[in-house]
């Protein structure tokens, strides 16, 4: 992902879910994806949509050991 379109996911989701240390990070291996941290904590990843130009999906997995 270009260094814009993190810089705007991350501010959405900042805005979204109220929390201002959501952070979204660059993968160093994927261009097509960023990483989203909550205080340092991996949570989940965002993709560029393929099917609509500007678009993104997130992903976050919720293991069951999170939720005891």
């Amino acid at each position: 992902m270009e260094d814009t379109d993190i810089k705007r996911v991350e501010a959405h989701l900042k805005r979204t879910f109220g929390n201002p240390h959501l952070a979204v990070k660059a993968r160093p291996k994927q261009k097509d994806s960023a990483e989203v941290e909550l205080k340092g904590e991996f949570i989940g990843v965002i993709y560029q949509d393929e099917d609509e130009d500007g678009s993104f999906m997130f992903e976050m997995a919720i293991l069951a050991e999170d939720l005891e």
